[in-house]
């Protein structure tokens, strides 16, 4: 349980962290993180934690869907804001497009391996993916066409209200998907349990 409880704060902490690097790098970032920046534009809400409200916000969302958040829900909806509210402070917009361009290509990597580690807790799902999978198990829609339409949905309106769209959008929406689905295997703490030790 503590080794699950660990892997699930750092796998956290790196999220946001690699959601900090793509808004730092410029090239756009992922449709959530889009709308963030646009409230936060708006309101004046640092972006880590606009995430954290939008996080609980949707979480609401979770009530007449019938979903039931876990520790790890719970947990997600306080630390990736803060984290990326934290790196923020540390690490400066990349100065020329080069640099964009790595902190991009090293925050998509590290937010799948992030995915993968705290995912790997079984702990129960982010806000956001809880909201895809409540819509597909109340509606009967397909999971893709579920996250087709909110994501598409919120990068819109991130989009008209100022938040950063782009080459790096894209990149990371064709990329992250195949990259988590390699980085869970090797964090997936219930598959290790059901297999046995050998002598």
């Amino acid at each position: 349980m503590a080794r699950r409880i660990l892997q699930l704060l750092i796998g956290l902490v790196l999220y946001g962290a690699g959601c900090a690097l793509t808004i730092r790098a410029g090239w756009g970032v992922d449709p959530w993180t889009v709308f963030a920046q646009g409230v936060s534009i708006h309101t004046g809400v640092g972006i880590g934690w606009v995430t954290n409200i939008l996080g609980a916000l949707v979480l609401l969302a979770w009530i007449p869907l019938r979903q039931k958040p876990g520790i790890g829900t719970l947990a997600n909806v306080a630390l990736v804001g803060t984290s990326i509210q934290a790196t923020l402070a540390f690490v400066p917009t990349a100065p020329d497009v080069w640099t964009g361009g790595a902190m991009l290509v090293g925050g998509t990597l590290l937010v799948a391996l992030a995915s993968g580690l705290y995912l790997g807790t079984a702990f129960g799902p982010g806000p956001r993916d809880g909201l895809m999978t409540g819509l597909h198990r109340r509606l009967g829609w397909p999971i893709w066409l579920c996250r087709l339409l909110v994501e598409s949905t919120v990068l819109i309106a991130g989009w008209l209200l100022g938040g950063t769209v782009g080459v790096g959008t894209v990149i990371f929406a064709v990329c992250i998907g195949p990259l988590v689905h390699h980085a869970l295997p090797l964090f997936d703490l219930a598959k290790r349990r059901r297999v046995p030790v050998e002598a």
